[in-house]
């Protein structure tokens, strides 16, 4: 008879008693964020001089290349589309092959998703010409619709990774446009600003590079 009497009020208490601990356990876990990095947030060594300064408002810069299939790539051709961009040459006897191992499996995880893309700058365009791109991207299994390999003026090369992706070293002043890549993959969301960094040459950090990109898929 107790039971039956209260059972309405039990109900009612128990349910609200759900809301409350629903709400304050969505209140107490920490929702996930990617930050948006600008040149201050990155090793000055990977970054231009003139932009060391920049704390807000960084993004990649317009840009004009040439990719494996002698076709102008532009900024308009990821325009609106969340992109993993890195630096490589064909001929890198160290950490590049691992790194195109990642990115091609990267590129298999990627494939159904039309709002991501791919994007990688050689960091020896003078030996890197087309042919040679398109010879690298047929073994490597690249899927020409994701991916560029892109070639092109060594001082454009230069000045992006530096200026936008933060992501190239350089051997000494003496030596302006001695570039020495580094193993990092970045990733660029949809209005052109860096969303983090991956160490291209682990897996771990390039599964964690995949949650980022379907996070970003839903911001």
């Amino acid at each position: 008879m107790f039971l039956k009497k209260y059972k309405i009020f039990i109900i009612t208490i128990t349910t609200i008693s759900l809301i409350i601990f629903i709400a304050i356990y969505s209140l107490l876990t920490p929702k996930k964020s990617l930050k948006i990095f600008t040149p201050r947030d990155v090793n000055t060594e990977l970054v231009d001089t003139t932009i060391q300064h920049i704390g807000y408002n960084h993004t990649i810069a317009d840009f004009e290349f040439t990719n494996q299939n002698n076709k102008v790539i532009t900024e308009k051709d990821y325009e609106g589309k969340i992109y993993v961009a890195d630096f490589f040459f064909t001929t890198c006897p160290t950490i590049c092959p691992k790194m195109t191992d990642n990115m091609v499996w990267l590129q298999e995880q990627i494939k159904d998703n039309p709002k991501v893309m791919l994007l990688s700058h050689s960091v020896t365009p003078d030996i890197d010409n087309v042919d040679v791109l398109k010879k690298y991207a047929i073994e490597k299994g690249v899927d020409d619709s994701k991916w560029n390999l892109v070639t092109g003026n060594k001082k454009d090369i230069y000045y992006i990774a530096r200026k936008s992706y933060l992501a190239v070293k350089t051997n000494s002043s003496d030596e302006l446009y001695d570039m020495v890549h580094t193993e990092n993959f970045i990733l660029v969301d949809q209005k052109r600003r860096i969303r983090g960094f991956y160490d291209g040459t682990n897996l771990e950090e390039v599964k964690k590079l995949i949650e980022d990109i379907h996070y970003l898929s839903q911001e």
